[in-house]
């Protein structure tokens, strides 16, 4: 609740700009904390590796992946009922996702639908997204559970998750190349080195993500379900099912990927910050 010398400011501003105290008592007035989650700035690695030439590659592997598809007749056809669903929810979600990453307004998204038993999607860099049919036939997911994983999918990419892999990368690889040799960026990395991995060193659809990436883009992307009209307590049924598909996987220890106990744990923890933003 505000002092009651805090709405007398309010309502008689010229009677204390007399007294010099308006700046003073302004700066006082509690900072209006952000609507959402909390996930921190995107990692520094990232900007070892230009993004223009990681988003160049992933549109030139998302073009050959569409391509090899449609050779094997599995990319559905722009009038494929799953495939409208999809790019519906993409549409309402691709808005919400501006805010996180100004490259975004840019983006030439795309939304394809590739017929395989996998459970998997994915959103390259710069936009591009794909789901495989198994994700939808085999876990039967409603929309809400579909923006969930579109969301986490575009999340990956906003956050610039493969450009943060490549840059450490880079560092790694660097290293041991180039030794004590100073070069350009915070590093001491050679540019040509960054270049070469985001012209098509690193392939975008096999490169992992740490547990701390797939945590983030589970959060950022159940927010931007969220603002986009998807209830968030979806994340918890996503996970629950995804877990009875994968019995029998490694322990969270032994995977970069955190368990389902663990993401249904922090998807629930983090319901309050976004179920306000689903309910507007």
């Amino acid at each position: 609740m505000l002092k009651r010398e805090t709405l007398n400011l309010l309502r008689y501003p010229r009677r204390w700009l007399g007294w010099g105290l308006l700046p003073l008592v302004l700066f006082a007035l509690p900072a209006l904390a952000r609507e959402g989650v909390e996930v921190g700035k995107n990692s520094a690695f990232s900007k070892l590796v230009p993004a223009e030439e990681v988003e160049s590659s992933a549109r030139q592997q998302y073009s050959q992946l569409l391509a090899q598809a449609r050779a094997k007749n599995a990319l559905a056809p722009r009038e494929h009922p799953q495939l409208q669903r999809l790019r519906a929810i993409a549409r309402q979600i691709i808005p919400q996702a501006l805010a996180w990453n100004p490259r975004a307004r840019d983006w030439q998204w795309e939304v394809n639908l590739i017929a395989s038993s996998q459970i998997n999607a994915f959103c390259m860099p710069g936009g591009k997204i794909a789901f495989y049919t198994g994700i939808l036939d085999k876990l039967q997911l409603s929309d809400d559970e579909v923006a969930m994983v579109m969301g986490h999918e575009v999340a990956h990419a906003l956050r610039e998750h493969a450009r943060e892999r490549m840059g450490k990368s880079a560092v790694t690889h660097g290293a041991a190349r180039i030794g004590g040799v100073l070069a350009a960026g915070i590093f001491g990395i050679d540019p040509r080195l960054t270049d070469s991995l985001a012209r098509g060193g690193a392939n975008l659809l096999t490169l992992e993500f740490s547990r701390e990436d797939e945590s983030e883009a589970d959060l950022v992307g159940m927010e931007l379900a969220a603002r986009a009209g998807y209830d968030p307590r979806a994340g918890v049924t996503l996970w629950q099912k995804m877990s009875a598909a994968n019995k029998g996987g490694p322990p969270q220890w032994l995977s970069t990927h955190p368990s389902g106990k663990t993401r249904i744990a922090d998807i629930e923890k983090n319901l309050p910050r976004v179920l306000p933003l689903y309910k507007k």
